[in-house]
């Protein structure tokens, strides 16, 4: 499979959706799954990176592969709830990242806690 933009993600998980998913969710429901798939990320992560451990060692085996799937799994909701809400994405994410730089210009350079 070749790159994709995001702007091409967000038509292939439309066409998907409308084609083999049947229609999109309920955007509450989106919502609530988006949150879903975040907790099993979190979990995932608190297992890995944190200090919790995983309870049968055979789930250490899969981890990063799963949670790489979890990582594609918010990203699939994530964009089915722009989809459905008629958010161009990658518009958004230009704009945020300008008001980012711009509003973080020095901040974060600035910051003894990042810089210590």
């Amino acid at each position: 499979m070749q790159d994709l933009t995001i702007r091409q993600y967000q038509q292939i998980v439309d066409e998907w959706v409308k084609t083999i998913g049947v229609r999109y969710y309920a955007e509450l429901t989106n919502t609530a799954l988006l949150m879903e798939e975040v907790g099993e990320l979190a979990r995932l992560m608190a297992r890995l990176y944190g200090e919790q451990s995983f309870k049968r060692p055979e789930e250490a085996e899969t981890a990063v592969a799963d949670m790489a799937d979890e990582m594609a799994d918010v990203l699939f909701v994530l964009v089915c709830l722009a989809n459905q809400t008629g958010v161009d994405l990658t518009a958004v994410i230009e704009r945020n990242l300008h008001k980012k730089t711009t509003r973080d210009k020095e901040r974060h350079a600035n910051n003894p806690k990042l810089n210590g």
